[in-house]
């Protein structure tokens, strides 16, 4: 069940920081552009969607990298 929840969010936290480096680098950002600009009710879900990801993605750095797993 983690497995799965850890890829969605560490997928989601890659398209936001490939949103960041888009907004740094050109000053564009595609999330707002493709979901009707940044205060648009669609952009502003999937930003805190990426936000929360991030935050899931955290407790990745704390887990034990067995788990899940046979140890055999």
């Amino acid at each position: 069940m983690f497995m799965i929840l850890d890829k969605i969010a560490l997928t989601l936290a890659i398209i936001g920081g490939l949103n960041w480096g888009s907004i740094g680098l050109f000053g564009f950002d595609l999330v707002g552009f493709l979901f009707g600009g940044q205060a648009g009710a669609v952009s502003r879900i999937i930003f805190v969607l990426v936000g929360l990801s991030a935050l899931w993605c955290i407790s990745l750095l704390f887990r034990n990298g067995t788990q899940g797993q046979n140890q055999s």
